[in-house]
């Protein structure tokens, strides 16, 4: 029986690139979006078209309701989930802290901490249930690089998942369950035009040691990897994917 993989927000970026791996992988994919119905169904059509099965699940994980009407859906059509790409985000427009308003937080708050920990929750509550399973929350290296006079409320909220991780590792560790935060780096995605920047990858790349930003692919391969038996060791850790930033 193929592994069920849970991603959210799947319907571009780095979550498509890892539904797309992990189609290649064998893996049958639970893809979650939020507005994007087309690119939802583009990346299921290319599953499917490996053989794999691939359904959609539209849901907020910022809405606690929507999150758990989406695991109630996904145990209806699969009955189970074994990993999970904990990947869905968002950015706002670069500014300073000074100009943040208190919806814009929330919404931040709302979307990358409380809602990637309300589905990881889900999640472990069914991989308890079946013996193990493996999470890669998808923070990011502004983590600990702050993104001064741009993003520090996304890169605060990421910083939040990494500790997160680390506690959720810790505690379902002897239960079968490996939870770890993978940290892109600077990376060639949407995100950037979302942020009001859409050459921003390509303007930064000076500031790489490698000189250019990361691919979705290449962020997704260490997505596989962190899920993978090849990292059946591997619990509670954070990987940087940057390019050596």
């Amino acid at each position: 029986m193929s592994k069920v993989l849970l991603i959210t927000g799947a319907s571009a970026g780095i979550g498509a690139a890892t539904a797309k791996l992990a189609a290649e992988a064998g893996y049958d994919l639970a893809l979650n979006y939020r507005s994007d119905t087309q690119g939802a169904e583009t990346v299921a059509e290319s599953a499917r078209a490996l053989g794999i099965r691939a359904e959609l699940f539209q849901a907020d994980v910022a809405d606690p309701d929507q999150v758990e009407a989406m695991f109630k859906a996904i145990d209806a059509s699969f009955g189970r989930v074994d990993a999970l790409a904990n990947n869905a985000g968002i950015v706002d427009q670069g500014a300073p802290v000074t100009e943040f308003t208190h919806a814009r937080l929330k919404r931040m708050f709302d979307v990358n901490v409380i809602g990637a920990m309300l589905v990881a929750k889900e999640a472990v509550i069914r991989m308890q249930a079946q013996g193990g399973g493996a999470i890669v929350n998808v923070s990011s290296v502004a983590s600990r690089t702050g993104s001064a006079n741009e993003y520090v409320d996304y890169a605060a909220s990421k910083a939040a998942i990494d500790t997160f991780t680390k506690g959720l590792a810790d505690e379902v560790a002897a239960q079968g369950i490996r939870v770890n935060s993978l940290r892109p780096g600077i990376t060639d995605t949407e995100i950037h035009a979302k942020g009001g920047a859409p050459d921003r990858a390509k303007l930064l790349a000076h500031k790489i040691p490698m000189q250019r930003p990361g691919t979705s692919e290449e962020i997704a391969r260490a997505i596989l990897f962190l899920l993978s038996e090849d990292a059946s060791y591997i619990t509670g850790s954070t990987l940087d994917v940057s390019g050596g930033r």
